[in-house]
């Protein structure tokens, strides 16, 4: 009956948490507008309560949603209704759940050694970072073992006439985490550590994007969305911090979105479609430092937002050509790429908004006082 509820809930509060945030922003907006041109003096200090009053609103309905989401997923009617498994409970969401859980338990933990016991927290931060890899790659192997239990010849998204490939999956994920790898070593020089600032800013951002994510402005049938700007703190904090610290933050938030709305059929598949996927907007901060274009902040963001969503739809497109060409074959396409590359285009409308809101913010000279400091 909890479950019930809380399908019934997840459906009524969606569309109150997204209108209630586009009027949030709007009103805000307007606000700091008017400020601007007839208070100014007042404009910086508005700037930062609003941030601060936005990050707080995002943290409670993001949680709000989440939970009443994971409690909707863990329903078997919702289950039955989407030709889902129950079994995909202990195999895949369950151990999600548990991983994502750690890893905010060590953030949480390393924040208050960095403010009680600094020399704690290198081995800390190693420590955290070991259970959290160890927990990534046991629900790596759980998938496996529920793809090949529960997928594997099902004769539908593994059918012959599917093109469903599994070694090019694994090939496909294998050379994107190479390339993310080798493409954030050499596009950010940056030795910086993660400190307890950088810490709790990319939790900051992390949770903005994740609230933003269920404000749903469009959502395709096979999985798929677009948001009101859910990519911009991401790839804001990756324009600041860099390609390297981005795409950590990136996978977090990739490891999240799998349990906000998990479509996974398989183990590599779940790689391309989250955590490589949204690792890539790490790279936003590819141009951050590209001393040709200093004052033109905006054109810079523009640029590696636009190379951060070629990634992610790389990503994703390599997953509908070897994971669900079984669509494909549904809907009478007779070429498996050009469908993927069809249906995910949709990355590209998430994209336009991000750059025309973030040149907004860039534009702003309190924003950006605090952005260099």
């Amino acid at each position: 009956m909890f479950n019930i509820l809380s399908g019934y809930a997840v459906d009524f509060a969606a569309p109150i948490v997204q209108w209630a945030t586009i009027g949030a922003v709007i009103a805000l907006l307007l606000v700091g507008i008017t400020l601007l041109f007839t208070e100014k003096q007042f404009f910086a200090t508005f700037v930062k309560n609003a941030i601060f009053a936005l990050f707080i609103f995002s943290l409670i309905a993001g949680i709000t949603m989440l939970a009443l989401d994971v409690a909707k997923h863990y329903d078997a009617a919702y289950l039955s209704e989407n030709y889902v498994d129950k079994s995909i409970i202990p195999f895949v969401l369950s151990p999600i759940i548990f991983t994502l859980s750690v890893a905010l338990m060590g953030a949480i933990t390393l924040f208050i050694l960095s403010k009680r016991n600094s020399s704690a927290f290198k081995p800390a931060l190693f420590y955290v970072i070991a259970v959290v890899g160890v927990g990534v790659v046991s629900c790596f192997v759980l998938i496996l073992i529920y793809y090949t239990s529960h997928i594997s010849g099902d004769g539908y998204y593994t059918a012959e006439s599917s093109g469903f490939n599994q070694p090019a999956l694994y090939i496909s994920s294998a050379l994107l985490v190479a390339g993310i790898i080798v493409a954030a070593i050499l596009t950010d020089k940056d030795k910086t550590p993660f400190d307890a600032k950088t810490i709790a800013r990319a939790g900051i951002c992390i949770g903005l994007s994740f609230a933003l994510s269920y404000v749903q402005l469009f959502k395709l049938p096979q999985g798929g969305t677009i948001t009101l700007a859910s990519m911009l703190p991401i790839m804001l904090f990756a324009y600041v911090y860099g390609a390297k610290k981005g795409v950590a933050v990136g996978l977090i938030y990739g490891i999240l979105q799998s349990v906000q709305d998990p479509f996974i059929i398989h183990p590599a598949q779940f790689l391309l479609d989250y955590p490589i996927a949204f690792t890539m907007l790490g790279f936003a901060g590819v141009f951050s430092r590209f001393k040709p274009l200093e004052k033109l902040p905006q054109v810079k963001f523009a640029l590696g937002a636009a190379v951060a969503t070629v990634l992610r739809f790389a990503a994703h497109v390599l997953s509908g050509v070897f994971a669900f060409g079984a669509y494909a074959v549904d809907s009478g396409a007779s070429n498996l790429l050009l469908y993927s590359v069809a249906y995910n285009s949709f990355v590209f409308v998430d994209m336009a908004i991000v750059i025309a809101v973030g040149a907004l913010l860039l534009s702003n000279k309190s924003f950006m006082k605090v952005i260099t400091k």
